[in-house]
């Protein structure tokens, strides 16, 4: 679906004066002939997509090559630069963490979001956005806020507005950037994912001191750390979290990447012990282990999460980030 399906006053068709098929050639003219694009191509060529200057056939042309060879950080930046350009902003409330959740889980429940519960808690205002994916198996963040009461925002001015009251807020992708939105379900149409996946997480809207990135497949960590570093964003943690959220599996070490006003780092945080699971399909459970019930997965799974976004947040070193995050995980009721 193009984008312009939303915006009745965006042209439905290219324009003849704006040479898309320029971009298709840099990227698709075959092994020899072509190459990534650079920063300001990336950023005026989603631009037109978003702008609706593009054909259905062009936009699933462009982002199919991309995903062939995946997204360059230029390419990853550019685009994020163009959404950006597009977004409104209201003036007020920013938060300290900027949390995209967008793959949803398959195998348990987001533990993460008792992590962000915890945080809140302390008085730490936490932003999450996200949107419902196109796997009727995964649990969305979007689903399971219910269980833990957690507040849903129809816009940024309604989530600033949840963050003053309740430090947490979840807004869907739709409601700050709804043609981005219809862009990712491109996605259910042509089978695999497109690159604006990482621009997502990188949106960052309410320019929050630090945003933190989960993903799934192997070097997308990497990519999102280099576009970071090019972005110059104040503090970026990324790492690959379990089913692609910002949750640390804490049965393996994982790497924490992050990338801090330009400059790259990155720290190991080691695996703390290995557990069952336990139950996987009820969403209420996430309350009863905020309540007390006994869960050692899912409360090694918080710690390690805590540590991660502490770490992000301070530079503490693995030992003292896991110190910082069990003293909190155990007053989080106090």
């Amino acid at each position: 679906m193009s984008p312009a399906t939303e915006q009745s006053t965006v042209a439905a068709t290219p324009q003849p004066d704006v040479p898309f098929t320029d971009f298709l050639r840099i990227i698709g003219k075959g092994r020899k002939g072509s190459r990534p694009l650079t920063r300001d191509e990336a950023r005026t060529a989603l631009g037109m997509v978003l702008d609706g200057q593009c054909c259905d056939a062009q936009i699933g042309a462009f982002f199919v090559l991309i995903r062939v060879r995946e997204e360059t950080p230029d390419e990853a930046a550019g685009f994020t630069d163009a959404v950006r350009a597009r977004l409104t902003v209201p003036s007020g409330t920013r938060p300290d963490i900027d949390w995209g959740c967008y793959a949803g889980k398959r195998r348990h429940l987001p533990w993460y979001l008792l992590a962000v519960k915890a945080l809140a808690a302390t008085g730490q205002r936490v932003l999450l956005h996200g949107q419902i994916g196109p796997t009727p198996t995964r649990l969305y963040t979007e689903q399971a806020l219910p269980a833990l009461a957690l507040p849903k925002a129809g816009s940024l001015a309604e989530a600033q507005a949840q963050l003053d009251q309740h430090n947490v807020s979840y807004v869907p992708l739709k409601a700050f950037s709804p043609v981005l939105s219809e862009l990712l379900k491109l996605q259910q149409i042509i089978g695999l994912r497109v690159p604006l996946h990482t621009v997502a997480r990188m949106l960052n809207p309410l320019s929050a001191p630090l945003s933190v990135h989960g993903v799934f497949h192997r070097n997308f960590d990497v990519i999102h750390q280099d576009t970071a570093v090019l972005d110059g964003a104040p503090n970026v943690l990324t790492f690959r979290g379990e089913g692609g959220e910002a949750e640390v599996r804490p049965e393996r070490p994982v790497t924490l990447r992050c990338a801090r006003a330009g400059v790259a780092s990155e720290l190991t945080l080691p695996a703390t012990g290995s557990w069952d699971r336990g139950a996987v399909d009820d969403p209420a459970l996430l309350q009863r282990v905020w309540d007390g019930e006994a869960h050692a997965y899912a409360e090694q799974s918080v710690i390690a999460t805590l540590a991660a976004v502490r770490h992000g947040q301070t530079g503490d070193t693995a030992e003292a980030a896991l110190e910082w995050a069990r003293d909190l995980w155990a007053e989080r009721n106090t």
